[in-house]
């Protein structure tokens, strides 16, 4: 089973982000399920929300404690939780940001992490260029698929193209593959260098 836990701030899509997970997991034929823990949370507060993504049927229920991944739409987060708390030592990071790990005091955790688990894809730019608006979570999605393998980008599109219509599905879409191909570049900047 691999599980993901998503941190970020209310209005950013967090658990619409889940939601899209399990749904390319499901048009790739595995079992998943998508879950937010909140309370009665506003625009800005901090929001969790979980995917898990199996071969076969999950019974789990409860909160993701010891992630394989952990996806942060929303970097200011890191001065108010510890959102890498229990990430597994192989597991992946992805972080809402094209700063560096030292500018944004996560070194520590990119230096105890594998080569190429831990990434920034600046996920709100890419939104605002092809959604109008700095919703991250579809972006960060395409970076996911590129960082982890575990599902393919274009599961994330199909997924995108069955939550979304229109213009709101091309956008998000596009920033997906965007932030795919940002993820992508940078693996191979590291390979390179």
């Amino acid at each position: 089973m691999f599980q993901i836990r998503l941190h970020g701030r209310g209005g950013q899509g967090v658990v619409t982000a889940a939601e899209l997970l399990s749904i390319a997991a499901f048009i790739e034929g595995r079992h998943a399920q998508a879950f937010p823990s909140f309370g009665s949370e506003r625009t800005g507060a901090p929001v969790v929300s979980y995917c898990r993504i199996d071969d076969r049927e999950i019974r789990s229920r409860e909160p993701i404690m010891e992630p394989d991944a952990v996806i942060v739409q929303d970097p200011t987060l890191f001065h108010a939780l510890d959102v890498f708390s229990g990430l597994r030592s192989d597991g992946f990071a992805l972080v809402n940001s094209t700063k560096s790990f030292a500018a944004l005091g996560i070194e520590g955790v990119a230096d105890q992490l594998p080569e190429g688990h831990i990434r920034g894809v600046g996920a709100t730019e890419l939104a605002r260029l092809h959604v109008g608006r700095p919703v991250p979570n579809a972006a960060l999605l395409g970076g996911f698929a590129a960082v982890t393998g575990q599902i393919s980008i274009a599961s994330v599109e199909q997924a995108i193209s069955k939550k979304f219509a229109g213009k709101i599905a091309a956008g998000n879409i596009a920033a997906a593959q965007a932030a795919y191909q940002a993820a992508i570049g940078h693996a191979e900047e590291k390979v390179h260098a």
